[in-house]
């Protein structure tokens, strides 16, 4: 029997799936559908992994529907050093305002909370790492004083991985005392201030108004410290604890006061906001 008398066989077409539709979660290392991902709110259904939020999702996500209103647009970061590094900061704040369409790491603004006003400030760990310049303080800075002045409660989400911008060397850390003395005068007005502490808070954010909340809540499994851990272990020359600067360690340590998941975070500050209210 020859070959030319063998059926010819013919082979389906492989059916590709469409890209887009799964993530690799970086808590569990497993492919999850994104839709699940995005109706958890950017939580991991197997493992509840939080993945990063942009600013406006969290504001979309807190904040009652079309309430905010963004107040102090017009700031905009300048390079009063002329700093160079291996980029310049020029290049680098042009970079990273084109990647995330901010001007700068910082939104801040009103809005309604469960039809509760509050005063709003948010900082994007996609810009610099979240970083406190110039424009990030002041920012933040006014927010509270609007608070303050208008006798409301202030909720700010801290995702500052980049602590001070040393970009801008001292104006970067004059902004940790600019922002706690308006915190302090918010605070001696009797006002509320909520803290949220998102994955990561690094340096001299924490060191200054991330750290000051009336009530300290952090996202499960952060990262929050003022410096890496390896940077401490080389200064103190010791092994850090099993879970160091995670937010279940400084619970635990009394450096902070809930963790809340993503999903339950606005019904959570809700409950505080009306067990507070003057």
């Amino acid at each position: 029997m020859g070959w030319e008398n063998f059926k010819r066989i013919t082979f389906r077409r492989k059916k590709e799936v469409p890209g887009g539709l799964w993530l690799k979660c970086k808590g569990c290392g497993n492919l999850v559908y994104k839709k699940k991902v995005e109706e958890k709110q950017h939580v991991c259904p197997e493992c509840q992994y939080h993945f990063t939020l942009s600013a406006s999702e969290r504001i979309k996500n807190m904040l009652d529907k079309g309430s905010f209103k963004e107040m102090h647009t017009h700031l905009t970061p300048t390079d009063p050093l002329q700093f160079k590094g291996s980029k310049t900061y020029k290049d680098r704040l042009e970079r990273a305002q084109k990647n995330t369409g901010m001007k700068d790491a910082g939104i801040v603004g009103t809005g309604n909370l469960e039809s509760r006003p509050v005063a709003f400030g948010i900082t994007d760990s996609r810009f610099l790492m979240g970083s406190m310049g110039s424009v990030v303080g002041e920012k933040l800075a006014r927010i509270t004083e609007h608070a303050t002045a208008n006798r409301l409660p202030l909720i700010i989400v801290s995702g500052s991985g980049g602590g001070a911008r040393m970009d801008e060397g001292m104006l970067s850390l004059y902004q940790m005392a600019k922002t706690c003395a308006a915190l302090e005068r918010h605070d001696q007005a009797g006002l509320l201030y909520i803290s949220i502490l998102t994955n990561p808070v690094m340096g001299g954010a924490f060191a200054s108004y991330a750290s000051v909340g009336d009530i300290n809540i952090a996202e499960p499994k952060a990262i929050i410290g003022f410096t890496g851990p390896r940077v401490i272990e080389q200064t103190i020359r010791r092994e850090l604890p099993a879970g160091f600067q995670t937010s279940e360690f400084l619970l635990e340590h009394g450096m902070i006061d809930m963790i809340v998941s993503r999903e339950n975070l606005k019904s959570e500050i809700a409950k505080i906001l009306e067990y507070c209210a003057n």
